[in-house]
């Protein structure tokens, strides 16, 4: 069992981060600003466009297996620094046979997408909860029916295609009922958009998927699987496409329920983000130190893995779920067991 460590998150520009003995170290205009030691840390994520580090510091994280990630201020990935693949070349074998087997990638692939569905359906759920009995309620319940079908459908698709356009069917549902769950009157959703994103809703999104594709990525790293190499997100260079995948089922529980949080309990304001020229939306500094802390707030919390029956942190669910799906291939498990939230 992988241990919960943290990750520490770098938002300063002008930030240089050096290695101090076992320690990490964050220099700013001269000034020693943090010192933390190595062996505390899971990952690092420099989130910022003049972040710069040391050659020893990078050669000490791939030492000791902590994940350096490169994003731009708004949390689009760009660059990781890492060691040797630690894999077993067994694994990574297995991997690579059934990624190219359009079959064999289905059956992993369905149980995740089936998981992110009905993930998405108990978001919908707690609102109606929440909301009681007024207008909103018969909307989402309307929603929460259509997002059951879709889920019992992904066990009929004979095709990754199909699965693909079932997924995206059962996500516009799903982001169509979003605006309901919003209770701040100050802000909206039009509609996902990304790349970039065009309102505050969707920077914060967007931001947080960025972060779970980290956290996701340095969960495939840790048990051995190529993160590039994925059943549902095809090969393409530079993206990380088993952690992509396995961040599907994750995406309603770690990242939407936490945005929904943030919004409708006045922690993020419309105020808090900046439109650029281009009409890309991204959030403040400052805004980006309260969503981070949230962040880590949220992965502190405890539930039950519904699969090992253990009381865990959801900070580790994705760690453990990797360490599902590599099993599976090894083939000491008939299926992979989707994370199923309650």
């Amino acid at each position: 069992m992988r241990k919960h460590l943290n990750t520490l998150f770098i938002t300063l520009d002008g930030a240089w981060l050096g290695k101090d003995g076992e320690a990490v170290i964050v220099r700013h205009e001269h000034e020693t600003k943090l010192r933390v030691p190595l062996h505390n840390l899971d990952g690092i994520v420099a989130l910022g466009w003049d972040i710069s580090c040391s050659a020893p510091l990078m050669a000490a994280c791939a030492e000791k297996d902590v994940t350096l990630s490169f994003c731009t201020p708004y949390g689009k990935f760009q660059a990781a620094v890492r060691g040797f693949s630690s894999g077993n070349i067994l694994l990574r074998r297995e991997q690579y046979r059934r990624a190219d087997d359009e079959a064999a990638s289905l059956a992993i692939a369905r149980p995740m997408i089936a998981a992110k569905i009905i993930n998405q359906r108990t978001v919908l759920l707690r609102a109606v909860r929440d909301h009681g009995g007024d207008e909103r309620s018969a909307a989402l319940k309307a929603t929460c029916a259509e997002l059951a079908y879709n889920a019992q459908a992904t066990a009929k698709v004979t095709t990754l295609d199909s699965l693909r356009g079932l997924e995206g069917d059962a996500a516009k549902r799903y982001f169509d009922a979003f605006p309901h769950l919003i209770t701040h009157p100050a802000f909206t959703f039009p509609g996902r958009t990304k790349r970039p994103p065009t309102d505050p809703t969707n920077a914060l999104l967007s931001f947080l998927y960025a972060m779970l594709a980290h956290d996701c990525r340095s969960a495939c790293e840790t048990v051995g699987l190529d993160p590039q190499c994925g059943f549902l997100h095809r090969d393409r260079p530079g993206r990380p496409s088993l952690a992509l995948d396995l961040m599907e089922e994750l995406r309603p529980v770690l990242a939407d329920r936490l945005a929904l949080s943030l919004i409708n309990r006045q922690q993020v304001k419309p105020s808090d983000f900046l439109t650029k020229e281009t009409g890309a939306v991204e959030m403040k500094e400052a805004t980006r130190k309260t969503v981070l802390i949230a962040y880590q707030e949220r992965k502190q919390q405890e539930l039950e893995h519904p699969f090992l029956g253990e009381k865990i942190t959801l900070g580790l669910v994705c760690h453990l779920q990797a360490r599902l799906l590599a099993r599976h291939l090894r083939g000491d498990l008939d299926a992979y067991p989707a994370f199923l939230w309650k």
